[in-house]
């Protein structure tokens, strides 16, 4: 992990970067693909969304949350990926829901700069990594 500063302007030039976005989006499609066949499952996505922490934790204290209210979460969010309701995640679905969701965020962000703590290999994380690269070829 490493404190990173960012703004919308990060996310929405990472995004927008068909390439390095798409190297992204294939890569961590492969790795959350434990089984290699071409999509994910429930229980392949759950393992990445519990591993964010993000409903067991309050600033970064361990919290207690009621079990059905966070597996109505996953289900939830299991939902937005899987477009087509066929109760697996494609390519297509995991990078269009993924798209949506980054720029949501940047949308929220605003124009002022943030300080933020990123996972090493979090597409924030490459975002950022993919704009000082930028700024230090010019």
């Amino acid at each position: 992990m490493s404190v990173e500063v960012l703004d919308s302007a990060t996310i929405v030039n990472f995004v927008e970067d068909e390439e390095a976005f798409n190297v992204s989006i294939r890569d961590r499609f492969a790795h959350l693909d434990t089984n290699h066949d071409g999509l994910l499952s429930y229980a392949e996505l759950l393992k990445e969304l519990q591993s964010l922490r993000v409903f067991e934790t309050h600033f970064g204290i361990d919290v207690k949350t009621d079990p059905k209210e966070v597996a109505h979460v996953y289900d939830s969010l299991f939902v937005q990926f899987d477009h087509d309701s066929n109760g697996t995640v494609d390519l297509e679905e995991f990078k269009a829901e993924t798209k949506r969701m980054m720029l949501g965020m940047a949308n929220g962000m605003g124009f002022l700069p943030v300080q933020m703590l990123l996972e090493e290999g979090s597409f924030l994380k490459k975002a950022v990594e993919r704009e000082s690269s930028k700024l230090l070829a010019a």
